[in-house]
């Protein structure tokens, strides 16, 4: 953990931790240049800026959010370490039992899912400040549900092939930065679409898809139709929510993915249930479907299934990719996932302000 040079505030009194605003950055992430921490470094009060560079410093770094008490914690980076950081500060303040801050985050990422659903913006230059100015004067705040697996609190998680992309983006990532001509032109947007038309698409076109079984381990699971009706019977505890052919076995708690993919259309229909998506839909009709896909609109029961839950187990065989919160965990036969039990305080730009 490493923390710029306290600024000097002479004609300003330092007002409590509780009134400040931690923002924790990932040091690795593309966008996280020194010029970006340099203007953090600027904006905020000396001590409030961390910068991690190994996720084995994040632990020590939540501790001392939780310790120094914060009323705010912004994270900067991909929702990896949004994930990362919510994990690690809600566990340090429930060892203390303290209430932990509102979480929120600069748009320092690639895919930044949140982003979509709070309203942040663009954080370089003026759009960080800007960001950060907002939330002193007028940001708000609402309530949220994370879903918990493995240990990890995250907007989503998932199996199949949103997974397999992860996992191919780090190997093609590997690759185009070690190509001269490429070095300065690559950017978290290309890396996805070169690595996903070039890898994953392809073993998807022929590979075997995999056997999921889901099973409902809480409250009544509930299968939605078209346009979000509730379809069926109530699937009671302990019965079988799905099982037959999946890509993609996922749940969320918030309608998108990163860059703006609405992959979870129902995903605000109740507070106290995520949204799980099966899809087998196949490449080609991918492709041909983009447009709608991409904004959530497109519906086929065939290829489609959407469920509300709370707590389930999947198992996929073979083993198949997992990810949290747009970080590849990898492959797995089992896990089991939850609604967070407690809701978190989301820094909100579209909320009303905080009276």
């Amino acid at each position: 953990m490493t923390s710029p040079a306290p600024n000097a505030h002479p004609s300003k009194p330092v007002p409590p931790p509780s009134e400040r605003i931690a923002v924790v950055v990932n040091g690795n992430a593309k966008n996280v240049t020194e010029q970006v921490i340099e203007t953090l470094d600027q904006i905020l009060l000396g001590g409030d800026l961390f910068v991690s560079r190994r996720i084995e410093e994040s632990g020590q770094i939540a501790r001392t959010i939780a310790e120094r008490g914060y009323g705010t914690m912004l994270t900067g980076g991909g929702d990896g370490t949004f994930t990362v950081m919510v994990s690690e500060v809600v566990k340090a303040c429930r060892q203390r039992g303290v209430p932990p801050p509102r979480f929120g985050l600069l748009r320092l990422g690639t895919g930044n899912s949140l982003a979509w659903v709070v309203g942040a913006s663009k954080a370089k230059g003026r759009g960080l400040a800007a960001d950060i100015q907002r939330l002193r004067e007028e940001a708000g705040s609402r309530p949220m549900r994370l879903i918990e697996a493995d240990g990890l609190l995250s907007p989503f998680c998932g199996y199949g092939i949103d997974a397999v992309v992860l996992q191919d983006k780090e190997a093609t990532k590997k690759w185009m930065l070690k190509v001269p001509f490429l070095r300065h032109y690559t950017t978290g947007e290309l890396i996805y679409l070169v690595s996903t038309l070039s890898r994953t698409f392809p073993q998807y076109m022929f590979r075997e898809i995999p056997h999921c079984r889901i099973t409902n381990e809480g409250g009544d699971a509930f299968r939605i139709g078209y346009n979000g009706r509730i379809v069926g019977s109530p699937i009671p505890k302990g019965s079988v929510v799905f099982e037959g052919k999946a890509k993609i076995a996922a749940a969320s708690t918030i309608p998108y993915y990163g860059f703006g993919f609405r992959i979870f259309p129902f995903a605000d229909e109740r507070e106290d249930r995520m949204s799980l998506r099966i899809s087998t839909v196949s490449v080609p009709t991918f492709v041909a479907n983009f447009p709608s896909i991409w904004r959530g609109e497109y519906q086929d029961p065939n290829v489609i299934s959407d469920f509300l839950v709370d707590d389930v187990t999947i198992e996929m065989d073979p083993p198949t990719p997992f990810q949290i919160g747009g970080d590849f965990h990898g492959v797995k036969d089992k896990v089991r996932i939850t609604l967070g039990k407690e809701p978190v305080q989301l820094v909100d730009y579209y909320a009303p302000p905080r009276g």
